[in-house]
């Protein structure tokens, strides 16, 4: 699979965080010391660094990562999982949008999370592995996170889950509330609830694997985190207590950009960085 390009540039970083902590363009450049002319200029994308690390510091953004994020200088080591797990990522309009699956080896019963816009790769696999999808779990309903779910429902025959602070919008789909937890063999999926991004945003915590796993859709990506303006506050903390809570080694598979790990995204991502 291809290099999949981070999510969000640095000044995605900052009009995500400038948005949630509802402060104007006036009020930050005074806070900061800078220039309108520089503001608008660093929010355009022109990596000014004095300006940058002076914007960080009063959004309460790691100074150091976000300087590293617009000098483009890292990207996260992508953890390798020998079997159980495929990622999936599929084209929607501007963008593209991750999707998984994971699967105990020796009984082979499956769960996928979210469909992407296209479940095609991940209907390949299920038939190659010969795999018994029992559920498919949706981080949240936004579109590009369900395009396909009609057609991986019917191949599948699986039970859709979504949580129940925002239910799916399927015929016999069933909710969830926190801190459930589902089977698949040896395989251990409880749920954690993320919301902020989307009202029932869902963490799904999966031990069992290589590694531990958490599928965090939109709740946090590499080097930033999904963009709500009006609960930008209880998604931070949701994220904090919640996900960066969870083992060190604890891989991300968020739904958009590369895989990551909770060891190098509290080194890397400006939002939990210091």
């Amino acid at each position: 699979m291809a290099r999949i390009p981070l999510e969000d540039n640095f000044n995605d970083v900052i009009n995500k965080t400038q948005r949630g902590l509802k402060i104007s363009d006036e009020e930050l450049a005074a806070k900061a010391e800078v220039s309108a002319a520089d503001l608008a200029a660093v929010k355009g994308g022109e990596p000014i660094v004095p300006v940058i690390r002076r914007l960080a510091r009063h959004l309460r953004l790691g100074p150091n990562a976000l300087e590293t994020l617009a000098e483009k200088a890292w990207y996260p080591q992508q953890p390798v999982f020998p079997r159980g797990f495929a990622a999936f990522n599929t084209p929607f309009e501007d963008m593209t949008v991750n999707s998984y699956l994971i699967w105990d080896p020796r009984s082979r019963q499956a769960a996928a999370f979210d469909t992407g816009a296209d479940a095609t790769g991940m209907i390949d696999v299920i038939r190659a592995e010969h795999l018994d999808v029992r559920y498919i779990f949706l981080t949240h309903t936004h579109e590009d996170h369900v395009a396909d779910l009609p057609r991986l429902a019917a191949e599948t025959k699986a039970d859709v889950w979504a949580s129940d602070r925002e239910p799916a919008d399927f015929p016999g789909a069933k909710t969830f509330q926190e801190n459930v937890h589902f089977h698949l063999g040896e395989l251990a999926i409880k749920t954690l609830s993320t919301w902020g991004h989307s009202p029932g945003m869902t963490t799904f915590f999966v031990t069992g694997l290589s590694w531990p796993l958490a599928i965090v859709g939109d709740s946090i990506f590499s080097c930033s985190m999904g963009g709500s303006p009006t609960n930008f506050e209880d998604q931070y903390r949701n994220n904090v207590q919640k996900i960066l809570s969870l083992p060190r080694d604890t891989v991300f598979a968020c739904g958009h950009g590369p895989l990551t790990t909770l060891a190098q995204e509290k080194q890397h991502n400006p939002f939990f960085a210091r």
